[in-house]
C-alpha cells in the first residue's frame, strides 16, 4: 500500500492546491488567498529551529491582512508546534484522515482540463460556499484549482471531482456530489473515472483527504480501496 511519511502530504497538498499568494519565511510558508479555504490560508510551517517567534511573525503576517492566523499541522510540521500553538490557545479546527490506495487499471472517463461553469456550479453549491462576506469568493476559488494542471470529473450535471497528477501519485480533490443526487453510485463513479485517468497517465498511488466527520464520504474512499495512512488538522488564532 502507498504511504505518506514525513514531509511527502504536506508538499504535495501545497503544490496540488497552491495558494495564489505565498510568501517563504525560511522554511515556512505563508498563504493567502482572499480567506477562501484554510488550506490555501495557512502557514505550512516545514521544519525549523524551534524558535517559537516565528508564530509571532506569522500572526504579525496575517493580521496586515485583516486575517486570522491558521496553521497546517501535517505529518511534516515542525516537532512541537503544534503544543505550542495549543499552549498559546489556538482551537484544533477540522481533523482530518490522509488515505492512500494502490491504482488498479480502471475504464477511463472523459476528462476535462479545464472546469466548466456548471462543474464549479456543483462544486461552489456543495463544499465551496462556506465564505460569506469575501468578496469574489468564487474568482479565489477557481484561481486556486487552476493553479497548476489537472483533470476535472463530472457524473452528470449534479457529482463532480479533481484530479492532479503528481508523478506517481494522484491527488483526489474536489469531490462533491448535490444532496439530491448522493446514495446512487455518482460519487463513486466520480471517483473511478479519476483513478482510471491517473492510471492512464502514470500514477499508481492515490491520495484524499477526508474530515474525520464524514463517514458517508469515508465508507466510500474505503470500498474503493484506500486505508488510513496518517492525520492532520488545523490550529486556528483564538
Amino acid at each position: 500500500m502507498g504511504t505518506l511519511e514525513d514531509q511527502i502530504f504536506d508538499r504535495l497538498v501545497h503544490e496540488a492546491w497552491p495558494a495564489p499568494e505565498q510568501t517563504s519565511a525560511g522554511s515556512w510558508i505563508y498563504r493567502y488567498a482572499g480567506g477562501v479555504t484554510k488550506r490555501a490560508n495557512s502557514v505550512l510551517p516545514l521544519g525549523g529551529t524551534g524558535a517559537w517567534s516565528r508564530v509571532d511573525d506569522a500572526e504579525r503576517f496575517y493580521r496586515g491582512l485583516g486575517r486570522p492566523s491558521v496553521f497546517s499541522i501535517g505529518p511534516g510540521a515542525e516537532e512541537g508546534l503544534d503544543a505550542e500553538l495549543e499552549a498559546r490557545g489556538y482551537q484544533l479546527v477540522d481533523p482530518t484522515l490522509i488515505m492512500t490506495a494502490e491504482i488498479s487499471p480502471l475504464p477511463g472517463a472523459e476528462i476535462a482540463d479545464t472546469p466548466s461553469e456548471e462543474w464549479l456550479s456543483t462544486w461552489w453549491e456543495v463544499d465551496g460556499g462556506r465564505h460569506p462576506g469575501i468578496p469574489d469568493a468564487r474568482d479565489w476559488g477557481r484561481r486556486i484549482m487552476t493553479g497548476v494542471p489537472a483533470g476535472y470529473a463530472s457524473a452528470g450535471p449534479d457529482a463532480v471531482g479533481r484530479g492532479v497528477l503528481q508523478g506517481d501519485w494522484l491527488g483526489i480533490y474536489c469531490m462533491a456530489v448535490r444532496p439530491s443526487a448522493r446514495r446512487k453510485g455518482n460519487g463513486t463513479a466520480v471517483l473511478h473515472g479519476l483513478l482510471g485517468w491517473g492510471h492512464e497517465n502514470g500514477a499508481r498511488r492515490a491520495y484524499l483527504a477526508v474530515t474525520m466527520a464524514n463517514a458517508a464520504a469515508r465508507a466510500m474512499y474505503e470500498q474503493a480501496g484506500f486505508v488510513i495512512s496518517g492525520r492532520y488538522h488545523y490550529r486556528v488564532a483564538p
